[in-house]
């Protein structure tokens, strides 16, 4: 789940991290009451849920009152990597003296939290990953021991080089380290952590994006949670108990258990196909899964076939069954479907299947390669 800049920087203060003052608007007559408040001069900047908004043009440095009003009303409405703007934030414009990158991400393959920091922050820090990555220093923490501090000290000190910058950073690494582990995040940043004046280091952007599935100890970040990240097809899986991706092909799929669906996309790409999405009706018997399932994928208009990937254990293959003719006899589905059913009472639903004039395959490579075909 990713949340907004203005919605970060709430928490960072929560956290006692150096933020501005701020303000949000929808409306570009708004701008001029919180420009003034603000001191007058700010920077104007979209907020959407993807990067690059400043090469986009989705933030601008005003003058004045009158002239946030103008540059609000610039942005407001803009789009921005398929995002439209209906917000932007107002702070108050910095004097910067020098920009560092700071972050928290979680290393799977080390199961690790990883803090990157450099002394080359701002817009280019993407490029920089890529053209120039030994200028980020990584710097990575056991989660069960947590922070060695005398060894970020070091880590800092060849970074920020004055001890009162050093202390500062310090400070502020440790309380991003508490916001990652107490809200399970996976991602917390600061671009730019900018040098405002010659003692004081301030957050003049942030981004946290957190985990999913530990949404549920978290009503106050669940309350965050900006409609515009998920489609309506993924918000409403959800409340049916699916987890469900969206994606741009043409073969949808439905499977249960996440590794199984993922071994099946990447047999639908290794056939020539593309998969429509992502869908996993989870371990439960209940027909009804299947039928929502089926209901969902058939919104895409893009979609020339479906594939129906069922390896039963606690699942049931009679249950599974039960629920595509379920389908069959609520909706007019008038694409190919395309099934493998394998495990668990997979004889009766075989069965409830071939009743209904449904052929089902025992190899899942055949069923992909039918599929495809079905969906060609």
């Amino acid at each position: 789940m990713k949340i907004h800049e203005y919605q970060a920087k709430e928490l960072f203060r929560d956290y006692g991290i150096a933020v501005g003052d701020q303000a949000v608007i929808t409306q570009a007559d708004e701008a001029r009451a919180a420009a003034e408040r603000l001191g007058g001069k700010v920077v104007v900047k979209a907020q959407v849920l993807v990067g690059g908004r400043g090469k986009a043009g989705g933030v601008k440095l005003a003058k004045d009152a009158d002239d946030a009003v103008a540059k609000a009303r610039a942005i407001l409405g803009m789009d921005i990597k398929g995002e439209t703007v209906d917000k932007v934030l107002l702070a108050p414009a910095a004097e910067i003296l020098k920009e560092y990158y700071v972050g928290l991400v979680m290393d799977r393959g080390t199961k690790k939290i990883v803090l990157m920091v450099t002394r080359e922050g701002g817009v280019d820090i993407e490029e920089l990953a890529v053209t120039d990555p030994d200028k980020i220093i990584k710097f990575p923490i056991d989660i069960a021991a947590g922070i060695d501090e005398d060894a970020l000290v070091g880590v800092l000190t060849d970074v920020f080089e004055k001890p009162g910058l050093i202390e500062q950073a310090a400070d502020t690494v440790k309380k991003l380290y508490n916001l990652f582990v107490e809200k399970d995040a996976t991602l917390v940043e600061i671009n730019p952590y900018a040098l405002v004046d010659e003692e004081t280091l301030e957050a003049l952007d942030a981004k946290v994006n957190f985990d999913d599935n530990a949404l549920f100890r978290h009503p106050d970040i669940e309350k965050m949670k900006n409609p515009e990240e998920y489609s309506q097809d993924e918000i409403d899986a959800k409340e049916f108990g699916l987890s469900f991706v969206s994606m741009d092909g043409d073969i949808g799929c439905i499977v249960n258990g996440a590794g199984l669906a993922m071994a099946t996309m990447d047999l639908v790409n290794l056939f020539g196909g593309r998969p429509a999405n992502f869908l996993d009706v989870g371990g439960s018997s209940n027909p009804g899964k299947v039928l929502n399932a089926i209901k969902i994928i058939l919104r895409n208009d893009n979609v020339r076939a479906i594939l129906i990937n069922i390896f039963g254990g606690i699942t049931r293959c009679d249950d599974i069954a039960k629920g595509i003719v379920m389908a069959t006899n609520q909706i007019d589905i008038k694409v190919p479907l395309v099934i493998r059913l394998v495990g668990t009472n997979q004889k009766e639903g075989r069965a409830i299947l071939a009743e209904k004039g449904f052929s089902v395959s025992d190899e899942l490579s055949d069923a992909v390669q039918k599929v495809v075909a079905e969906g060609a």
